[in-house]
């Protein structure tokens, strides 16, 4: 009897534990299916219908009027670029939509359509609401003029009076942080100061829909976290916004849905992290409609991950509790010689949010020369403080470079349960300090 009533107070706790574990996930649930719900019943903002624009190339360029007058008879063929195909699409208002796509594949070119730069060869376009577009680096910007005259000026031009132009200019320039630069002329600028400037001027125009493309990438780290926490607040208020971005973690953290593009046509378009998926899946090589392995993307000619595992004190894990050493781990062959391959991996939690990522390129290391048949274990370890969840692990091996040229990837090779005896409903629980000053 007393075993048996030391056995149920073991069991006990479990309940508990499992529900503490779920708290922050369902929290995250509730509110994603809230905000899906919201944005269904909301009126559409931008209406995209049957959209298509092709460009001609010419195959003889003149560049003066003299060439023109010497040879009238040159060869006027040319070839099109059909940049946007028949693109349909609505997006609702206070929705936050991303645009993603290789280079080429009519991203600019469709939100330049939307910002009204470029007029449809067909379709229709429909947008509810005042537009503040922040397209591409130096438009609207006139380098002949100071940073003071370009920010008064491009205010009244994306609908401010000159009154509130000149009541928001403080704000602009201090956002951009180009408070010691009012006065020189804008072609002396770094191309990260105009964009600085540029956005500054966009966001704080009263628009009801905000049109931003992957210039971001010029502005340096500091300015592209500031930008985020004006995607939060843009986002909180009910803007509408439409993102053109090669970055799948900004798609996954503040989409609602996404498109992707190829090729001027719609691939796809629905969940930020499926979207993610099927770009890797472009980008990496690998046609979307192949009967191959779902989770996996890459050539695997050159090289193979063999498995990924989760790991404690040298021993694999299913489960873990929070606060201890957790460690990644994959083993990869090779099948050609290959020198300073990336090694990455990716850690989502159970609703797909990215919560960690690193790889040898983002550690600065040098991982040597393989040869034909040799194989490789790869670890990382860290002192984890993630909120209880189910935890996925993607393992992925890359040329050298960028890490663009992926030679495999296994999405969600490996799970592990990690939890704790309190749940916050964060995604990260840190070690934190906690004080209440009276007076």
């Amino acid at each position: 009897m007393a075993s048996a009533g030391v056995s149920e107070r073991n069991k006990r706790p479990a309940k508990p534990l499992l529900a503490l574990t779920r708290l922050p996930v369902l929290l995250d649930e509730d509110r994603t299916a809230s905000r899906a719900e919201r944005l269904a019943a909301a009126p559409v903002a931008v209406s995209v219908q049957n959209v298509s624009k092709t460009f001609k190339l010419p195959h003889q360029r003149y560049s003066t009027l003299k060439e023109r007058v010497l040879h009238p008879f040159r060869s006027r063929t040319y070839d099109e670029l059909r940049a946007v195909q028949d693109v349909t699409l609505e997006i609702r208002q206070g929705e936050f939509f991303g645009i993603v796509g290789r280079n080429g594949s009519g991203k600019s070119t469709l939100l330049k359509c939307l910002a009204g730069i470029y007029e449809p060869d067909s379709g229709s376009i429909g947008i509810a609401g005042r537009l503040s577009p922040f397209i591409e680096l130096g438009v609207g910007l006139n380098g002949e003029l100071t940073a003071r005259e370009n920010a008064l000026i491009n205010a009244v031009l994306l609908g401010l009076t000159r009154t509130q132009a000149k009541e928001r200019f403080d704000d602009i320039i201090a956002f951009a942080e180009l408070e010691d630069f009012l006065d020189l002329k804008l072609k002396n600028y770094s191309s990260g100061m105009s964009v600085r400037l540029a956005f500054s001027v966009a966001i704080e125009v009263d628009a009801d829909v905000l049109l931003v493309d992957e210039v971001l990438a010029v502005g340096d780290a500091a300015f592209q976290q500031k930008c985020f926490e004006q995607f939060a607040r843009l986002k909180s208020e009910g803007k509408t916004i439409i993102l053109v971005t090669h970055d799948m973690a900004t798609v996954e953290r503040f989409c609602d849905r996404a498109m992707l593009l190829e090729r001027g046509e719609v691939v796809s378009i629905g969940e930020p992290h499926a979207i993610a998926r099927a770009y890797n899946e472009l980008n990496f090589g690998r046609l979307l409609h192949e009967a191959v392995d779902e989770s996996r993307s890459g050539t695997h000619r050159v090289a193979e991950i063999l498995e990924a595992w989760f790991e404690s004190g040298g021993e694999r894990i299913k489960a873990l509790a929070q606060g201890e050493r957790l460690g990644l781990a994959m083993r990869v062959r090779f099948h050609e010689a290959i020198t300073d391959p990336i090694f990455a991996f990716t850690l989502r939690n159970d609703i797909g949010h990215t919560v960690f990522v690193t790889s040898s390129m983002l550690r600065e290391l040098d991982t040597g020369t393989f040869e034909a048949g040799e194989e490789v274990t790869v670890r990382v370890g860290l002192e984890h403080r993630f909120a209880p969840s189910q935890y996925k692990l993607t393992p992925s091996v890359a040329r050298a470079g960028g890490g663009a040229d992926a030679l495999d990837m296994r999405e969600d090779l490996a799970s592990v349960m990690l939890h704790a005896t309190k749940a916050t409903g964060g995604l990260l629980d840190p070690e934190h300090s906690f004080e209440v000053i009276r007076g």
